[in-house]
């Protein structure tokens, strides 16, 4: 591997988040802001490490009987594919010899977030795990085999109808990890279809000084309804890359979200930190 490629630091440490093997657990759990890691770990039973990279920031300890890691990634799709690929090497490249360790571990990645809904019946408040991501956010279609193959009709669904699209983006569709979903999600939380956008302005239909070059496509989005009945329920900017990223690489991953806006009825949630608190504490009793 030439030195390019896997980048490390002086010490040994993957490059970005500063980390080496004995410092990431099998469970980890990603928030966008990493001020909230602390918000996830105040409840850990111990802390073996803390480490801070740049705007990464990274806790690992145990909850009961289990060692976990949590992750500051910031935000968009772009600092997962960082995030992602130096997880997965952390604990699935040799870091003597940088081959390939056989067999590949796998680690259960799941993402604690917030989110917009773009349906009326979604009310602020509501915790939402997405069964399927729609990425608009351009990450996927660098890697070879980007769609979950099982999804593939989906976005050929979805570019007839919404045709606007070719415009702006490869559309991408990923699923959640089932079994994971099911763990998280049980029969209580909503599950929905995520969108994944490039960013929070023009991507996700804002208006401020300049004006977006498609004017509706959020509308036509949330108007639209796949043939199974299935719509887009909400959007963020990183489940997308989660999805796409552990599934090639043999992950398995959920993304749990904070509705804290709806965009269909001008609706902001007036107590976030709460909405998100008890987001957390949910997904950590069912770890």
């Amino acid at each position: 591997m030439k030195p390019t490629e896997w980048m490390r630091t002086p010490l040994g440490a993957v490059y970005h988040l500063n980390l080496m093997p004995e410092q990431l657990a099998e469970t980890v759990l990603l928030v966008g802001d990493p001020e909230r890691v602390e918000n996830v770990s105040q409840y850990f039973d111990c802390i073996e490490y803390k480490v801070r990279h740049r705007e990464f920031v990274t806790h690992t300890g145990q909850l009961g009987p289990n060692r976990l890691s949590v992750i500051g990634t910031g935000i968009g799709t772009d600092n997962i594919d960082i995030v992602l690929n130096e997880l997965d090497s952390l604990h699935n490249l040799d870091f003597v010899d940088e081959n390939p360790i056989t067999p590949p571990k796998m680690l259960r990645l799941i993402r604690l977030g917030t989110s917009g809904a773009l349906q009326p019946d979604l009310p602020v408040g509501t915790i939402l795990c997405s069964s399927m991501v729609l990425g608009l956010d351009g990450l996927m279609p660098f890697y070879a085999n980007p769609n979950d193959p099982a999804c593939r009709a989906l976005t050929t669904e979805l570019l007839d109808a919404v045709p606007d699209l070719n415009q702006i983006a490869i559309p991408i569709i990923n699923a959640a990890d089932g079994e994971l979903l099911e763990q998280i999600a049980l029969n209580d939380l909503a599950r929905g279809f995520t969108l994944s956008c490039a960013g929070f302005y023009a991507p996700q239909g804002r208006r401020l000084r300049l004006q977006p070059r498609i004017d509706n496509f959020i509308e036509q989005l949330s108007s639209f309804r796949f043939l199974n009945g299935m719509r887009i329920t909400n959007m963020e900017m990183e489940t997308s890359g989660i999805y796409g990223l552990a599934r090639l690489m043999g992950h398995r991953a959920v993304s749990v979200n904070a509705i804290l806006a709806n965009r269909s009825t001008g609706e902001r949630c007036p107590n976030p930190e709460m909405v998100i608190d008890g987001m957390i504490n949910t997904i950590l009793e069912r770890l």
